[in-house]
C-alpha cells in the first residue's frame, strides 16, 4: 500500500519501488513507529479530534500488532515502502475504517522524525550503559596496577616513568567524557517533532503537549520546518560514536603494541586472540585489530549525514531517507567493538617485571636526574639538563643505565653529584615523588579511580 497513490494513475515501477523502499533499515523502528502512534492516536481522542471509541479502536490494534510481531506471529513484509506503511496497512486491514483515521493530522515527515529521535534515545542509553561497564572495569584494572611502574612514552620512545593505572586512567578520562556527549546529545534532540506535519502543521487543533508527554520527551519542537527537517541529533550521535571509536581505536594499538614480543607488556587471554593458519607461534590481537579497522567505518558514517545534510533546503527532502542507515550502522558498530573489547580487558594478564624492566632501561629517570642536581645541589636547570644528556650518552656506550653507573663516573661529568642521586632516580621514588595534582603517583591513581566511581554513582 502507498499512501501517495492517490495522485498517481500508474503503479510505482518495481525496480524504483525497491530503489525507493527503506523497510529494510527502518523495520527495526516497528516499536517505536507503533509507540508514536498510539501517543499520537491517544492525544486524537483526548482533543476530540476523532472519537474516543475509535481511538482506543486504534490503540487496541497497534497493541496486538506489536504483540504478533515481537512473538513471531507478524512478518513484517520486506515489500513494503516503510515500516510506517506496513503498520498503518496492518492496521486498517485488521480494524477496518478506523485504521485510517490514525493518520489524522499527522504526516509520514514528523512520523519518521519522531521515530527516529524515540530509537536513538533508547539506544544512547544503552551505550552509555556499555560505556560505563567498560569505566568500571578500567577502574578495577587501574587500582590493581596503581604502584606498577611502566614507562610512559612520547614520540613512542620512552620518556619519563608512569604507572600502568595511571595510563588506564587516561582512557578513563576519554571514556567519561565519551559519556558526556551522548548524555548532551540525548538533551538536544528530547523535542517531539508531532504536530509538524509534512512542513507547516495543521489546522487540527491538537495537543501537542499531550502527545510529548506520552512519548516522554521534555518539550516540543518550536517550529514546524525545523522539526521535520533537523537532523542535527543524527549527526551528533555520530560524531560523538566517531570520538568514542577513536578513543577505542587508540587503546586498541597500544593493545596490539603491548601484546607484541617487542614490548610484551600483557597477555591477552586464549579466548580473545586467534592463531596463524601457517605459523603454529602466533597469538593474534584479532579483536583490537577489527575495532581498530572499525573505526574508519564508523567515520565514514559521520561523512555521510555531514555530507547528505549540507546542502538540503527546508524542509523534508528524500535524502533524508539515507539518514537511518548510517546513524543505525555508527551505534551498531560501537556496540559491536564494545562487547568484546570490555571482558578482553577485564581478563589481560599484566606483566609487570617486563613492564619495570623496560622503565630501567629507557632512561625515563633523566629528568629527575637534573632535578636532583637543581633541587639538592642548586644548580641551574638548563646545566643540569646537559650534564644529565652527557650521563645517558656515558651509559649508552658503556651499555650502562642511570642506576647502575658508578658514583665515580658521575663525579667525572659533574663533582656535585654524591650517594643521594640513587635514591633520587629510583623509579618508584619518581613516580611517588609525582603527586601533583594529575600526576601519577599511585595516591593519585587511587584517587582518580575513586572519583569517577562516583561520577557513575
Amino acid at each position: 500500500m502507498e499512501l501517495w497513490k492517490g495522485r498517481f494513475q500508474k503503479a510505482l515501477d518495481p525496480k524504483t519501488n525497491d530503489f525507493n523502499s527503506s523497510i529494510s533499515v527502518d523495520s527495526r523502528m516497528y516499536k517505536e513507529d507503533i509507540e508514536g502512534s498510539i501517543a499520537h492516536a491517544t492525544m486524537l481522542g483526548e482533543a476530540g479530534i476523532i472519537e474516543k471509541s475509535e481511538s482506543e479502536k486504534i490503540c487496541a490494534g497497534l497493541k496486538e500488532i506489536a504483540a504478533d510481531i515481537e512473538s513471531g506471529a507478524l512478518l513484517i513484509d520486506p515489500n513494503a515502502e516503510d515500516i510506517h506503511t506496513f503498520v498503518e496497512g496492518e492496521l486498517t486491514a485488521r480494524i477496518g475504517d478506523a485504521g485510517k483515521r490514525l493518520h489524522t493530522a499527522r504526516s509520514r515527515n514528523d512520523q519518521v522524525a519522531l521515530d527516529v529521535r524515540l530509537v536513538l534515545k533508547k539506544e544512547c542509553a544503552s551505550l552509555i550503559e556499555q560505556i560505563r561497564e567498560l569505566l568500571f572495569v578500567l577502574c578495577d584494572q587501574a587500582e590493581e596496577y596503581a604502584d606498577t611502574v611502566m614507562p610512559g612514552y612520547t614520540h613512542l620512545q620512552r620518556a619519563q616513568p608512569i604507572t600502568f593505572g595511571h595510563h588506564l586512567m587516561a582512557y578513563a578520562e576519554m571514556f567519561l567524557r565519551d559519556i558526556g556527549r551522548l548524555e548532551d546529545a540525548v538533551k538536544r534532540m528530547d523535542v517531539c517533532p508531532l504536530g509538524s506535519g509534512a512542513l507547516a502543521g495543521t489546522t487540527y487543533p491538537l495537543d501537542r503537549e499531550l502527545s510529548a508527554k506520552l512519548l516522554g520527551f521534555s518539550a516540543v519542537s518550536r517550529n514546524s520546518l525545523d522539526g521535520v527537517a533537523d537532523r542535527d541529533f543524527c549527526a551528533e550521535i555520530a560524531s560523538a560514536i566517531s570520538l568514542a571509536m577513536v578513543h577505542l581505536s587508540r587503546f586498541s594499538e597500544e593493545i596490539i603494541l603491548w601484546c607484541s614480543w617487542e614490548f610484551k607488556f600483557i597477555e591477552l587471554d586464549d579466548a580473545f586472540s586467534t592463531g596463524s593458519s601457517i605459523m603454529p607461534q602466533k597469538k593474534n590481537p584479532v579483536i583490537t585489530e577489527l575495532i581498530r579497522g572499525k573505526s574508519g567505518r564508523v567515520f565514514g558514517d559521520l561523512m555521510t549525514l555531514l555530507t547528505m545534510m549540507k546542502g538540503l533546503p527546508l524542509a523534508y527532502n528524500k535524502d533524508m531517507q539515507e539518514d537511518k542507515e548510517a546513524v543505525f550502522d555508527a551505534v551498531d558498530t560501537l556496540r559491536l567493538c564494545l562487547t568484546p573489547f570490555i571482558p578482553m580487558l577485564k581478563t589481560m594478564r599484566v606483566l609487570k617485571e617486563n613492564m619495570r624492566n623496560a622503565a630501567a632501561r629507557g632512561f625515563i629517570n633523566a629528568t629527575d636526574c637534573a632535578d636532583y642536581l637543581v633541587a639538592a645541589k642548586g644548580l641551574p636547570f638548563r646545566d643540569a639538563y646537559k650534564i644529565t644528556g652527557q650521563l645517558v650518552a656515558l651509559c649508552i656506550d658503556r651499555g650502562l643505565t642511570l642506576e647502575t653507573l658508578p658514583l665515580d663516573e658521575y663525579k667525572k661529568v659533574c663533582d656535585a653529584f654524591d650517594e643521594g642521586v640513587y635514591t633520587a632516580i629510583n623509579l618508584e621514588k619518581c613516580v611517588n615523588d609525582r603527586k601533583v595534582k594529575g600526576g601519577p603517583a599511585p595516591e593519585n591513581v587511587r584517587a582518580a579511580v575513586k572519583e569517577i566511581r562516583a561520577l557513575l554513582g
